[in-house]
């Protein structure tokens, strides 16, 4: 009887399910416990002379296979997933009891040591063909509307439409000079110069220059868009060859006269130049070309010259204030202003004298004292200053005269730190009685804010200005002695 009931216990115990149990054994270790006791069970049954046989699973499948281990790896990992869900539960839980974990879904001849070795394998290729597995990658297309834009079927209008919203449209197909001659009106009429400047490159690129400028000729729009494409994009033969055959000669004059700013050697502008003159400009035009070769020619000497008297050392003003820049290349009044800053005693004989330069290129007055005025300010040089500004009429008689106006005449003074003295002496000039005021009020001349409210007879304005000046100076004292003599006068009055 008690073996009987030994059985039944050990038939319970070593079986793959048992009965509930109060007992804190880990499941992990009984588990492994069943498993080694099942293994030692079958070793009896399977025999040491069976290792040439090959192993298959439930699938059918070689044990130890590429494909029987993904599926394997595959099982487990789900099993696991379920597993952790499970455990999650059992804690968020108290009041169930712990259940038995899933058993491996290995198979138990995996576990034989030494069991595991297969006299051939299948490749990789072959047990991933095996398995049937799908390629879940996306498939990368294009959408089929843009297979479209590559079809022979769009016409003249419809690829202009498509090319307007940016799709990407063959021009190739348009072979025959009529359909090309459509396409070009089309996009024309559709006024988007995108368009039309896509379309003329593809016209350049496949027809005669000769049957190109002859059609263009009579479709002024696209005309236009094409020679401001060829100038922005440099090309000038092109380009010329268009102009000439369109007969503006003017237009080829310009064109040609500017390549000299692509020239770098002065000596090859020049010549550049002078042969520029003969070119069939307009009369304004060819005056400004004559200006431009005979300023060069003036830079080039003076520049030899100053270089020899820097080396040298021989001139004051170059030692004193050395050069900067070369004056090659400049414009015009760039140049007057280097002759009045370096030259501006010299005669009007000489090249680089102010005086010739303003006598040569007819520059007018105001640029002429701007310009000269600023470079003797800049040097400090205040008695040039009033020999500039100052006139005679044919009596004799001297006047301060400024065709720029003594405001400006001002404001350059005082950028160049002039003294208040200088200062005083134009403000005294400017003519408008609220300018004049402004200006000696923010330069401080107060000499002049007096004297302007003394021949106003302004009393309030000089009492208020009395407590802008400081104690005790001599603009005090003056505003005092103006103050009295007006108390007198209307107690007289």
């Amino acid at each position: 009887m008690s073996r009987a009931r030994a059985d039944e216990e050990e038939y319970w115990h070593s079986s793959k399910f048992r009965a509930f149990t109060f007992d804190d054994e880990d499941d992990e270790l009984s588990q492994l416990k069943e498993s080694k006791r099942a293994v030692n069970s079958l070793r009896d049954i399977v025999d040491d002379d069976d290792d040439d046989l090959e192993k298959v699973s439930w699938s059918g499948e070689p044990v130890g296979s590429i494909s029987w281990s993904i599926k394997e790896t595959a099982s487990s990992s789900s099993s696991s997933s379920l597993e952790g869900r499970d455990t999650s539960l059992q804690k968020g839980s108290s009041s169930y009891a712990a259940l038995p974990k899933q058993v491996s879904s290995y198979s138990l001849s995996n576990l034989f040591k030494g069991r595991n070795r297969l006299p051939s394998l299948p490749s990789l290729s072959d047990a991933f063909s095996d398995t049937g597995a799908k390629n879940y990658a996306p498939e990368l297309r294009r959408p089929k509307a843009e297979y479209k834009d590559y079809s022979n079927d769009w016409s003249p209008r419809d690829t202009v439409r498509r090319m307007q919203r940016g799709k990407v449209c063959s021009l190739e197909r348009f072979r025959s000079l009529q359909d090309k001659l459509v396409l070009l009106d089309e996009a024309v009429a559709g006024h988007d110069g995108n368009v039309i400047t896509a379309v003329l490159i593809f016209l350049k690129r496949t027809l005669r220059r000769e049957v190109l400028f002859r059609e263009l000729e009579v479709r002024q729009v696209a005309l236009c868009h094409l020679i401001h494409f060829l100038k922005e994009t440099g090309e000038q033969k092109l380009l010329l060859d268009l102009l000439r055959f369109l007969d503006r000669t003017e237009e080829v004059a310009l064109s040609q006269y500017r390549e000299h700013l692509n020239i770098q050697d002065v000596e090859k502008k020049r010549e550049f130049l002078k042969g520029c003159i003969g070119l069939p400009f307009s009369a304004e035009d060819i005056s400004h070309i004559q200006d431009h070769y005979t300023l060069l020619e003036r830079q080039i000497i003076i520049e030899a010259n100053d270089r020899h008297l820097e080396m040298a050392g021989q001139s004051e003003i170059f030692r004193k204030y050395p050069r900067k820049a070369s004056i090659l290349n400049m414009p015009l009044v760039t140049t007057l202003f280097y002759s009045c800053f370096y030259h501006y005693t010299e005669a009007e004989g000489t090249f680089s004298s102010p005086t010739n330069l303003k006598k040569t290129f007819k520059i007018p007055d105001k640029q002429y004292v701007l310009t000269a005025l600023a470079a003797r300010a800049k040097l400090r040089a205040w008695e040039d200053v009033d020999a500039l500004l100052t006139t005679k009429n044919w009596l004799g008689y001297t006047k301060k005269k400024a065709p720029i106006g003594f405001h400006r005449v001002v404001e350059i003074l005082q950028r160049n730190n002039a003294p208040v003295q200088v200062l005083q002496e134009y403000v005294r000039l400017v003519d408008d009685v609220e300018t004049r005021l402004n200006l000696a009020t923010k330069y401080k001349c107060h000499d002049v804010v007096i004297d302007t409210y003394r021949d106003l007879k302004d009393r309030i304005q000089l009492m208020a200005y009395k407590c802008k000046v400081e104690r005790g100076s001599a603009e005090e004292e003056k505003i005092n002695s103006l103050l009295s003599n007006m108390v007198r006068s209307t107690c007289f009055f």
